[in-house]
């Protein structure tokens, strides 16, 4: 998991229809939200020229990143070269970061072109990074999903659960979106309650992530078994147990706040 300050290095800013005779780094998506690399496995610096080559549906302004201008595309080419986020990831983890807010301001323009209220064409705010409707008014702003990830400790042991939409065996912390009307603390509080049943205590916020996929904020908690039995829906999570230090599996990657909790979970629970 990536702990730098996304601001190390960047500096925010934007606009709609942009170009530059200066060379800029161009983060380019395609269709599959897959991004392009140049042969060294580095986000281009390209110029006007370099970009001939792609079939460009819209270039944003994102701000400066690393003193040069950062501009985000999307192409319709099937070109070679295209990476996943996850790939950026092990490649360089700087980079990956600029990427996560890069292909949110993408979903966010490619899918915000009409309004939802009433159909019109929307226009760039003048101000803000906003998209609004000149028709009815109606404000759309880039999406963020809040979602809460959990570490829950019984005794020295970790709460772990087999979920259903994961193509591996491999158990992992319970973990929900917020739902419209409650509080992150009672998000943490429903979720642990309707995946395994029973109830929590000392619920303690840690760390928070960026979680392009598609487009979560997630909000790391630890906290305690506090009373009931595990029961599971065997639907949507499938198994769940205590597992002591000596039987948890780190994951694979490093990319995700899951890893941080449970690797924390570890070191503090083996003092």
């Amino acid at each position: 998991m990536i702990e730098e300050n996304i601001y190390e290095n960047y500096s925010i800013d934007f606009k709609e229809k942009y170009s530059t005779n200066k060379k800029a780094y161009y983060f380019i998506f395609n269709n599959r939200r897959e991004i392009y690399l140049q042969n060294d496995t580095q986000i281009p610096l390209f110029n006007q020229e370099d970009l001939k080559e792609f079939d460009l549906d819209f270039q944003l302004y994102i701000g400066t990143y690393k003193n040069k201008e950062i501009i985000v595309a999307n192409t319709t080419s099937d070109r070679t070269n295209f990476h996943t986020l996850f790939e950026l990831y092990d490649i360089n983890h700087e980079e990956y970061q600029m990427a996560t807010r890069a292909v949110l301001i993408r979903d966010w323009y490619m899918t915000h072109k009409y309004c939802g209220n009433c159909g019109t064409k929307t226009v760039i705010d003048i101000k803000d990074m906003m998209l609004i409707c000149p028709e009815c008014g109606q404000m759309h702003y880039p999406k963020i999903a809040p979602a809460i990830i959990v570490a829950i400790n019984n005794n020295g042991k970790l709460l772990m659960a087999k979920h259903s939409y994961h193509h591996t065996s491999r158990y992992a912390l319970i973990a929900g979106y917020v739902e419209p009307g409650e509080s992150i603390e009672d998000a943490v509080h429903r979720e642990v309650k309707e995946e395994v049943n029973i109830n929590i205590k000392n619920l303690q916020y840690v760390k928070s992530q960026s979680w392009p996929f598609p487009n979560s904020l997630m909000l790391g908690f630890i906290a305690d078994y506090d009373s009931g039995e595990i029961k599971v829906d065997g639907e949507e999570i499938l198994d769940a147990k205590w597992f002591k230090l000596e039987e948890i599996k780190i994951p694979p990657s490093d990319i995700s706040i899951s890893s941080w909790l449970i690797n924390n979970f570890i070191t503090t629970h083996s003092r």
